[in-house]
C-alpha cells in the first residue's frame, strides 16, 4: 500500500538548476544572465550569485556595454554568477559541493571553482564551448578532477506567480 505522496514534484537537479535561473533573473546586463547555485552533499542550498558588478560599484554608473575602449565595457568591471556565489559563501569550506550554473564556466571562473573544493558543475548552456577560455575551463576542471555534467532538461514548465 502506498504512502499517498504526491508524485510530480520537482527532482534535486530542476531545483537547484532553477533557483541558478531565478538567480540570473537578477543581473541588469542587458545581454547574458547568468545564475548560479552552490548545493551540499546532502541537498542543501550554500550560496547563490548572478553576475554584476562588485559591491559598492553602482550598476547605473559602470558600463554594461560589449564593445569598445577596454574601460568602458562591462567585461573587466563585472563579477561572474559563479565566482559571486563561491564569493557570498561565509559558511566556511565548499568542499565536496555542487556548482549549478547556467552558463558553462570560464577559465577564471574554473580556476575558483578547483581552487574552493567544488567537485561537481552542472551546467545549462555551452554556447562558447568553441572558445579558448572554455577549452581551457574543460581542461583545468578534468585535471582538477572536477566532475562536470550538461544539465538535462525535462521540459517540465513551472509558473512562479510573483
Amino acid at each position: 500500500m502506498g504512502s499517498g505522496k504526491r508524485t510530480d514534484y520537482i527532482s534535486w537537479d530542476e531545483y537547484f538548476m532553477g533557483i541558478a535561473f531565478l538567480s540570473g533573473m537578477r543581473s541588469k546586463d542587458p545581454n547574458t544572465q547568468v545564475g548560479a547555485c552552490i548545493v551540499s552533499a546532502d541537498h542543501k542550498i550554500l550560496s547563490v550569485g548572478y553576475n554584476g558588478f562588485p559591491n559598492g560599484c553602482s550598476d547605473d554608473v559602470f558600463p554594461w556595454c560589449r564593445e569598445g575602449d577596454p574601460l568602458e565595457t562591462k567585461y573587466i568591471y563585472a563579477t561572474h554568477g559563479e565566482l559571486n556565489a563561491i564569493l557570498n559563501y561565509r559558511g566556511g569550506s565548499l568542499e565536496g559541493s555542487t556548482l549549478y550554473v547556467t552558463l558553462f564556466p570560464c577559465n577564471e571562473c574554473a580556476k575558483a571553482i578547483i581552487q574552493s573544493g567544488i567537485s561537481e558543475v552542472v551546467y545549462d548552456c555551452d554556447k562558447y564551448k568553441d572558445s579558448e577560455s572554455c577549452i581551457a575551463s574543460r581542461k583545468m576542471l578534468g585535471a582538477a578532477g572536477v566532475s562536470v555534467r550538461e544539465y538535462k532538461h525535462s521540459d517540465r514548465e513551472i509558473k512562479i506567480q510573483l
